[in-house]
């Protein structure tokens, strides 16, 4: 979607180390937008982003650099009989891939999985990659992402790569910017309870409130506005009652700061 950050950035490292060329992807895609949601305000940075994808190759010239092309189409490129951020106008074809979609994320944002697998779905057959890589910070859009690549029997290498973070832990994200500095210093309180969860696993708690309990005390401390906490399937995405010891499990969650929304998650008992 672009106004790229180091998180960005360190995705386009992984996928230099897995191919001997990269193309990135920047798109605003209209697609995964509700008619209540300002499309038009979404930032367009696409100068900066070249700028830095720029900054990258030279940084590695003391090597051998890694092409990097990007591939930054026009809405009527991608959607050619147009697109509505209206569902019930939309025409043409679409991909949705059903039981993962409706959940989490989902539920606040129906329209919002369908088009991520239908834009990136049409990016993987005009691009035909061996590798794609995306950020496990989005790990809903991760799960439905692989289940699409085997359903639709694409001949490709799903790599997800770890959340980037700032030093007290908070995500990178577009939206970090929009934070007041109070918000700023307020955020990590979600990674820290996480740690907490994720350290009593470790120990040998699996069970969903014990672990759920000390997420919600950090965010609390924080005074985060929390809109949902998940313990989930990795392969479902529905809520569990303690973490497999076969499959793991999902520990995520959403807040809000103000009008800012952010999201985050940690894997416990399994690497995709």
């Amino acid at each position: 979607m672009g106004a790229l950050h180091n998180g960005h950035l360190q995705l386009v490292a992984t996928a230099a180390q897995k191919s001997d060329s990269v193309i990135v992807s920047i798109f605003v895609n209209p697609a995964q937008f509700a008619p209540h949601e300002d499309l038009d305000k979404y930032p367009r940075t696409l100068e900066k982003d070249i700028e830095k994808l720029e900054r990258i190759q030279i940084a590695s010239s003391s090597q051998s650099a890694i092409p990097i092309a990007v591939f930054a189409p026009s809405v009527a490129e991608m959607y050619p009989r147009g697109i509505s951020t209206h569902r019930g106008q939309q025409k043409g074809t679409f991909v949705e891939v059903l039981g993962l979609s409706e959940m989490l994320e989902g539920g606040t944002r129906p329209h919002f999985f369908r088009g991520v697998a239908t834009v990136v779905s049409k990016l993987f057959h005009i691009v035909m990659p061996d590798y794609a890589v995306f950020g496990q910070k989005d790990i809903q859009q991760c799960c439905v992402l692989r289940a699409m690549v085997q359903d639709l029997h694409f001949s490709l290498e799903l790599v997800v790569a770890p959340t980037e973070r700032d030093r007290d832990g908070l995500a990178l994200s577009s939206r970090n910017v929009y934070l007041t500095q109070e918000q700023r210093n307020q955020a990590p309180a979600f990674y820290r309870g996480m740690c907490r969860a994720r350290d009593l696993y470790q120990s040998g708690t699996t069970d969903r409130e014990e672990l759920l309990a000390v997420v919600r005390d950090e965010a609390k401390k924080g005074a985060l506005d929390i809109e949902y906490i998940s313990l989930s399937s990795p392969d479902t995405l529905e809520e569990v009652d303690k973490v497999s010891s076969e499959s793991g499990a999902i520990l995520s969650g959403a807040w809000r700061m103000g009008s800012t929304r952010l999201i985050d998650n940690m894997l416990l008992g399994f690497a995709f």
